[in-house]
């Protein structure tokens, strides 16, 4: 079964090089990353106040890297965020671990 958590960085701009660690990552795991402006909430009393929001930057995920083994380095997830704007936002980025991958295949 798959899961997801949400990690708002703030003040983001350019390429920036991220690592979010977190248990339920190991090396041979399935990631999928997203990203978006991250909105402020109006209701202070919501357990997530804030959004994602469609801004007019462009911000998107690359080269996503799951590591982590049993007994030895801990698990997550390495990967680049692209904030294209030219002054600093907040971003929202969804990590979801989908399970483990069943079988490797080395092409060439």
């Amino acid at each position: 079964m798959s899961e997801s958590i949400r990690v708002v960085y703030r003040q983001m701009q350019g390429r920036i090089r991220a690592n979010f660690n977190w248990p339920p990552i190991s090396r041979t795991s399935a990631v999928l990353i997203t990203a978006a402006e991250w909105g402020p909430g109006h209701d202070p009393s919501e357990p997530l106040p804030g959004r994602p929001n469609l801004g007019e930057a462009n911000i998107y995920v690359t080269n996503i890297g799951p590591h982590g083994d049993p007994g030895g380095e801990a698990g997550g997830v390495e990967f680049y965020l692209h904030v294209d704007w030219d002054s600093p936002l907040n971003v929202v980025v969804t990590i979801t671990v989908l399970g483990e991958c069943e079988k490797q295949v080395v092409i060439g």
